[in-house]
């Protein structure tokens, strides 16, 4: 006889960081992904490109094309989708399954002119105005950054500031500023 206390903590899944081309940029937010603690999927129609040999130590590559990715990986409410791919025909695919999709974060590189374009075909494919508002493109946190691993950084600092509900402003107060 007696009893016993059992407290169970559950365990928290990291969150999956799924980067949809694996160009330099995909490639850098890729590998800082891993580094920051994220279940990390490469996924690019270029098999030559999307392999361990050229990012190591991912958690699964993905050859598929853009609008099969659904098919290949499950897309929840942990998964943060990084779009980093080679422009409008692409996305123009990759995009309607995706956004059917419940992802925590859906974010897309490129100019505001490339949004723009892919928006307004997406549009006038049936793509409804609250669903094209979940699209963050620019990607990332404005840091100028110019290098693919700075603009890594700059991408996943955005995820994080939205998964954290950071603001994304200097830590640095007002007061600091007068001292300085």
């Amino acid at each position: 006889g007696g009893t016993a206390a059992i407290f169970i903590e559950p365990l928290e899944l990291p969150p999956t960081l799924l980067i949809i081309g694996a160009g330099h940029v995909g490639q850098a937010t890729a590998e800082l992904g891993k580094w920051l603690g994220f279940r990390v999927i490469l996924s690019d129609d270029r098999a030559e490109l999307c392999n361990p040999e050229v990012v190591p130590n991912l958690d699964d590559y993905v050859v598929a094309d853009p609008d099969e990715i659904t098919a290949h990986v499950s897309i929840n409410a942990s998964t943060y989708i990084v779009a980093v791919t080679r422009g409008l025909p692409i996305d123009g695919k990759l995009f309607p399954p995706i956004l059917a999709s419940s992802a925590a974060y859906i974010g897309l590189i490129g100019s505001r002119r490339r949004w723009a374009l892919t928006r307004d075909k997406l549009k006038s494919s049936g793509i409804t105005e609250d669903a094209l508002n979940r699209v963050h493109s620019p990607i990332g946190l404005e840091l100028e950054a110019e290098t693919p691993k700075e603009i890594a950084i700059s991408i996943l600092s955005e995820i994080i500031m939205r998964r954290r509900g950071g603001t994304g402003q200097p830590m640095r107060s007002s007061i600091n500023e007068t001292e300085a």
